[in-house]
């Protein structure tokens, strides 16, 4: 572990991250050049005091998880974060998919923190939820909260019925073929050993329907448009669903519009004040 290369590496590239890169505000008397170390912490998901001491050059050695955490937290792209692991003493990650590459690019946070307006969010190729926007959370409940084989939304698709409340029945067997030929393109792009792989593995086993689907080897089926999803309190929205791509970290902005002046948009525009959906419902 080299303790002086790591502190200087994290400290620059906490001060190369700006505010509304990560979605935070700036505020009208913020004088740190890039994130407080505070901010880099909570991105991270440790204390202040951890992070401190790394970039102080008085931290013990990171665990590979910690080192993981961190690079997702300043947004580290491959060969960054394959360095940051190499100064800290560990050996790069070999095996495709052992180590999660859901930290978003700057660029794709900027644009997401410009959409606070509007329901947006950024999910990965095997469909985990990154990052939300409130109007995101509001329309379609906070799907960042989850761990596991459950933060993808296809491997909840297929194993918790609650998860189907999120949109009309009559829409679910187009919805079970997307998420299904979905998985198998992150499948294919992944090869053996990666996330896309655990999760068919887990759903073959556990889902009759993913497994018959699975069988069928069909490829790009078309997204709904518009895609129609089912608010407890509004009922349903008809919304339309852009998409950017970010091929080098293989995840997707999704923004949700409505026509202007449609019942539709009505709807949306009551979002903030009926705040995040309850999960479930």
């Amino acid at each position: 572990m080299d303790r002086a290369q790591l502190a200087d590496f994290l400290r620059t590239r906490r001060e190369a991250l700006q505010p509304e890169d990560v979605g935070l505000p700036r505020g009208p008397r913020r004088r740190t050049r890039g994130l407080r170390r505070e901010e880099a912490a909570t991105l991270s998901g440790m204390s202040t005091d951890y992070y401190s001491r790394l970039e102080q050059q008085r931290g013990p050695q990171p665990s590979e998880p910690m080192l993981a955490a961190i690079a997702r937290g300043l947004r580290l792209s491959l060969s960054e974060r394959d360095h940051l692991f190499r100064i800290a003493g560990h050996n790069t990650p070999s095996r495709p998919g052992a180590l999660r590459s859901d930290h978003i690019t700057p660029g794709l946070m900027r644009i997401l923190g410009r959409l606070d307006d509007t329901p947006a969010q950024v999910v990965s190729d095997v469909a985990e939820t990154l990052a939300q926007t409130p109007m995101a959370c509001a329309l379609l409940g906070d799907q960042t909260r989850f761990t596991g084989p459950e933060r993808s939304l296809t491997y909840r698709w297929f194993t918790d019925r609650a998860t189907r409340l999120l949109y009309p029945e009559e829409d679910h067997p187009l919805h079970s073929r997307f998420f299904t030929s979905g998985l198998r393109a992150a499948y294919s792009r992944q090869g053996a050993g990666g996330r896309a792989e655990e999760l068919r593995d887990l759903l073959l086993d556990r889902s009759e329907e993913f497994a018959t689907l699975w069988s069928a080897h069909e490829i790009d089926v078309p997204r709904m448009d518009p895609k129609r999803v089912r608010h407890p309190e509004l009922g349903v929205l008809a919304l339309q669903c852009q998409v950017l791509l970010d091929p080098e970290q293989s995840q997707t902005l999704l923004v949700y519009t409505a026509i202007p002046g449609s019942p539709d948009d009505e709807k949306l525009r009551l979002l903030p004040v009926l705040g995040a959906r309850a999960a479930g419902t």
